[in-house]
């Protein structure tokens, strides 16, 4: 860190804590050339993560509505919100690892969907009536089916 009295490109730092503001660090340096002290702070800088609509619009992922429609699919469940929650953690760190800056409401979906399937039967059922948009009562028929026989697969 360059020492803003004599531009000395060393210092060290005498102290570090958090600071007020959530995720910032705070360190007290001293240059090593002249003695001045002076004060940093450091944050985590995080990467925008872009949602790719089926019309091609582009939109910041927010994790209101990936909760708000996963909590929509859990209503009356008896699954607890912890679980709820960590679902919600994991989905969102697999789309920020493994896609960097764009992800497709698809993508989004498949996500969603695999992670239902481990946890309730019926909130996968309800969620993937919307994703997939059921049309008519065959198409929920052979969704119903296909998890059937994953169920006795497994």
């Amino acid at each position: 860190m360059r020492c803003p009295a004599c531009k000395h490109p060393e210092s060290r730092v005498l102290e570090s804590r958090e600071a007020e503001a959530a995720g910032a660090l705070r360190r007290r340096r001293q240059c090593l050339n002249c003695g001045h002290r002076f004060t940093t702070y450091e944050r985590i800088e995080t990467s925008y993560l872009m949602v790719v609509k089926k019309d091609g619009q582009r939109e910041l992922f927010d994790r209101a509505k990936l909760s708000g429609g996963i909590y929509k699919a859990f209503e009356k469940r008896p699954v607890p919100a912890p679980k709820i929650e960590q679902m919600i953690s994991d989905i969102e760190q697999i789309a920020r690892t493994e896609h960097e800056s764009e992800i497709t409401t698809q993508q989004i979906g498949r996500l969603v969907m695999q992670h239902l399937l481990e946890l309730d039967d019926v909130a996968y059922v309800r969620f993937a009536s919307v994703y997939r948009s059921f049309r008519t009562l065959k198409s929920f028929e052979t969704e119903l089916e296909r998890l059937r026989k994953r169920k006795e697969r497994t």
